[in-house]
């Protein structure tokens, strides 16, 4: 009976500060408050539809299907359409699942338009990744063999795989972040494709967009520190502007 206070402090800890959010953010909203996310669900459905289609497999493949063979001016007018192109070999459902969950979450917690942007950023580095990979060859670690340049890029997976982990960092859910990587990385352990590996290349540059973001925090900080002034000195707390509608005045960032 003791471990139970202990194992509800740490999910208090761990998941808190991410359920509060998600809860205000939907309160006397519902689903009007994911736009995006209902949409992202529907074009998924639909191209999932679509593509079984006889007649609708070589449009969706023409306008959505991004393949490292593929000239590279070509494949980033493809990429925004397919993050909504799902794999033709899995269950559909499991995919508009994780697009309910993930970028509705991020949704709420990032706004639409940042929760886009880490999406596409997300996709596009697995899109890029695998075509280094191929240059590389499969001899280096990084590298893959040339028959993956026909293969069909991830689809929605890797902005899943990209906004959870954004999504961790920005709401200090460490545990749960760290699970999803361990996750990816077990995943390309046991099954080395051509997916696997965009979704580490997905994460890759999301940490690299967290680091960044950290590193310019604490270099903003450290900037506040040191034009303090005497009030800073005396150990008094710092000026804070207060906006009587909105309260006291943030500092705001697109990341």
């Amino acid at each position: 009976m003791s471990r139970l206070p202990a194992l509800r402090r740490a999910a208090v800890r761990e998941w808190g500060r991410l359920c509060t959010n998600v809860r205000r953010g939907l309160a006397g909203h519902g689903a009007r408050a994911l736009p995006l996310t209902l949409t992202a669900v529907a074009l998924t459905a639909t191209v999932q539809v679509t593509q079984n289609q006889a007649w609708g497999y070589r449009p969706v493949q023409n306008l959505g299907a991004v393949r490292a063979e593929d000239p590279l001016w070509l494949a980033l007018l493809r990429t925004p359409l397919s993050l909504f192109v799902p794999a033709l070999d899995l269950p559909v459902w499991g995919a508009l699942a994780q697009i309910l969950l993930v970028f509705g979450i991020a949704e709420v917690c990032l706004g639409r338009w940042r929760t886009l942007a880490v999406a596409y950023l997300a996709t596009l580095a697995g899109t890029l990744y695998a075509r280094i990979g191929i240059a590389l060859g499969p001899e280096t670690f990084p590298g893959l063999p040339a028959s993956d340049a026909q293969v069909v890029d991830t689809g929605p997976s890797a902005a899943v795989v990209g906004l959870a982990v954004y999504v961790c960092h920005r709401q200090r859910a460490w545990f749960t972040g760290s699970l999803v990587i361990l996750a990816m990385v077990v995943e390309v352990l046991v099954k080395d494709n051509l997916a696997g590996r965009e979704h580490l290349a997905a994460i890759v540059a999301v940490l690299v967009v967290c680091g960044v973001r950290e590193w310019r925090g604490r270099r903003r900080g450290a900037q506040g520190l040191g034009a303090g002034g005497s009030g800073t000195r005396s150990g008094a707390p710092p000026m804070r502007s207060w906006n009587f509608r909105r309260g006291p005045a943030q500092r705001t960032s697109w990341w």
